[in-house]
């Protein structure tokens, strides 16, 4: 399993980078190779993007959620990946956004592809390209503040 590691600060509340976090159907606005996230209910989402040159879809859970804290998930079907994004916050202000992404490459060039840092690069053009989608609006375009764990949503009033 191959692993990235990125993070980012973000010119906007903790609050404002995990509610825009929390909204996966805008995720092709800043996410290279995204077509289309689907959320198909409070833990689980459908994913279409184009890897190494070739289209990709797969479904995923979402195991932990704590509102601005961190998201979590792990694939179900399809593209074998997991990972964390983590929010903290460093003033009132400006939030640092923490990628931790592992991905299993699946054919020869996704691996060389890995190899020579592709999906790192990706990674990092990503968050650029948040820093860019959330600063420039000022506001998330969403939100949802429940609580995932375990991959349960938790019913607490």
């Amino acid at each position: 399993m191959a692993n990235v590691q990125k993070s980012i600060d973000v010119n906007v509340p903790v609050r404002t980078a995990y509610d825009q976090w929390t909204q996966f159907e805008s995720f092709p606005n800043f996410m290279d190779g995204v077509h289309e996230v689907e959320q198909v209910d409070d833990t689980h989402l459908r994913w279409r993007a184009k890897i190494g040159g070739k289209e990709e879809e797969w479904d995923a859970k979402i195991t932990q959620q704590d509102p601005d804290r961190v998201i979590a998930w792990r694939s179900i079907t399809g593209a074998e990946n997991g990972g964390r994004v983590s929010f903290e916050p460093l003033a009132t202000n400006m939030t640092r956004v923490m990628l931790d992404l592992d991905y299993e490459p699946d054919s020869m060039v996704e691996s060389i592809g890995d190899k020579l840092g592709f999906m790192s690069r990706q990674v990092e053009s990503d968050l650029d390209h948040f820093k860019s989608f959330i600063e420039s609006r000022g506001t998330a375009t969403g939100s949802w503040r429940g609580e995932v764990r375990d991959g349960m949503t938790d019913t607490k009033p």
